[in-house]
């Protein structure tokens, strides 16, 4: 690395202009003063590689992890449609934890979320899977328009025909504060 840094410095830091009459040191002021231009040249040459590093490594990350936003909420709801309940439950976890605001809510509602949860919970058949999926409809359901959007695609009747849990409490408890949510918009929950 100093050999490289070395025979470049000259043609990168020159101290003198190129027209000029070369100065002449000592011997003793000249090895110093290489030294501080070899030195100097060192540090920037690997300031330069960790740049170029870093810079790499954020192209990599975000090609390899392009969990950001709109592409993690599409591919959440991507594991909602495949037929293994893990990675299904999984889905579902991650839209609970991204319905934090009216805004994401309503764009998990828009890319088809609420439909598959639906589908989720109809065609469920264990408690862990029922409970994420309730789960995450009542996150979704904090939103009065995706309540709304719940509504009319009949979530009262998926939620009501859904079976009570006999070793999950949970279930019960999201069931119960789903059709409570939809009775305080006034909703009609006995049919």
């Amino acid at each position: 690395m100093r050999t490289i840094a070395a025979r470049f410095s000259p043609y990168l830091w020159r101290r003198t202009p190129i027209n000029s009459q070369p100065r002449r040191f000592s011997t003793s002021s000249f090895g110093r003063d290489e030294q501080s231009i070899e030195q100097e040249a060192e540090i920037k040459v690997g300031w330069l590689l960790k740049l170029i590093f870093a810079g790499t490594a954020t192209v990599i990350g975000y090609q390899i992890f392009p969990y950001m936003g709109d592409n993690l909420m599409q591919q959440s709801v991507s594991l909602l449609q495949v037929k293994d309940p893990l990675f299904k439950r999984m889905g579902a976890s991650r839209l609970a934890r991204f319905a934090i605001d009216d805004e994401r809510r309503m764009k998990i509602v828009e890319i088809g979320g609420a439909q598959h949860l639906l589908n989720m919970l109809e065609s469920a058949r264990d408690d862990r899977t029922r409970k994420e999926a309730l789960k995450a409809l009542f996150a979704i359901s904090k939103s009065d328009a995706a309540a709304v959007v719940l509504h009319q695609a009949g979530a009262i009747s998926i939620i009501k025909s859904t079976l009570e849990s006999g070793e999950d409490a949970e279930v019960g408890n999201y069931k119960s504060n789903l059709l409570s949510r939809f009775q305080d918009l006034s909703y009609d929950i006995r049919s």
